[in-house]
C-alpha cells in the first residue's frame, strides 16, 4: 500500500500539459465546496481540500495561488445560470439580476464572497483575483445597459461600464452590511429607483 494515497491519486489525475485535468479540477472544487458547507471559512484550508480531494497541494497551488482564488471558483461554480436574463427591459433585467444574486448570497455563497473581499484588503494575490473576477462581471452586467441603449430605452451616451460599477457597488454594499433584500416588492422598488433616477418628472 502506498504511504501517500493523495499523491498516488494526484499522479493518476496528472495535469494534461499546461492545461488542468478536468477530473482533478472537479474533485478539488467539489472538496472545497463540501468543506465550506460543512465547516465554513474557519475549517477551510488548502491542506483540508487536498486531503478530501486526494490531490497534492502542489497541484492545487499550481492552479489556485491561494485559498481566495480557489474560493472564487467555488463561488462562481455555485452561481445560478439565469442571473443574467434578457427580459426585454432594463428594469426587468436588473430585477432578475438582483433577485438571483441576493438568493445566491443568501444560500451561503455570500459568506464566501465576503471572505474573498476581506482577504483582498490585506493580500495582493486575493486582490488580484477579486479584481479579475470583478472585471469579468463588469462586462457581463454592462450588457444589461447596452441592451437598453440598443433598444432605445436608454440614452445613447450612457456609460454602460459606469452603470455596471454602480450596480456592483450597490449590491456589494448590501452584502457587506448584512442587508440582502429578500422581498421581491422591495427589489422592484430598488430597481425602479435606480433606473428612473431621482429627478422629478418633466411637466
Amino acid at each position: 500500500m502506498s504511504p501517500n494515497p493523495a499523491a498516488d491519486s494526484d499522479d493518476r489525475r496528472r495535469s494534461i500539459g499546461a492545461r488542468r485535468n478536468p477530473e482533478t479540477e472537479q474533485a478539488i472544487l467539489e472538496a472545497a465546496d463540501a468543506i465550506m458547507v460543512e465547516e465554513g471559512i474557519s475549517g477551510f484550508s488548502i491542506e483540508a481540500v487536498a486531503k478530501r480531494a486526494r490531490a497534492g497541494k502542489p497541484t492545487i497551488y499550481k492552479w489556485w495561488p491561494d485559498r481566495a482564488a480557489l474560493l472564487l471558483d467555488v463561488y462562481h461554480r455555485r452561481k445560478p445560470a439565469n442571473v443574467h436574463t434578457d427580459t426585454g427591459t432594463v428594469e426587468g433585467d436588473l430585477f432578475a439580476f438582483f433577485t438571483g444574486v441576493f438568493a445566491h448570497w443568501d444560500g451561503g455563497a455570500g459568506d464566501i464572497f465576503r471572505f474573498v473581499i476581506a482577504e483582498a484588503q490585506r493580500d495582493a494575490g486575493a486582490a488580484e483575483a477579486l479584481n479579475g473576477y470583478a472585471a469579468e462581471r463588469r462586462v457581463q452586467s454592462g450588457q444589461i445597459f447596452q441592451r437598453g441603449v440598443d433598444r432605445g430605452e436608454l440614452s445613447a451616451d450612457v456609460d454602460v461600464g459606469l452603470c455596471a460599477d454602480m450596480v456592483a457597488g450597490f449590491i456589494w454594499q448590501r452584502l457587506l452590511t448584512g442587508r440582502i433584500e429578500r422581498d421581491p416588492a422591495q427589489v422592484r422598488q430598488l430597481v425602479r429607483q435606480m433606473v428612473r433616477g431621482l429627478l422629478a418628472p418633466a411637466v
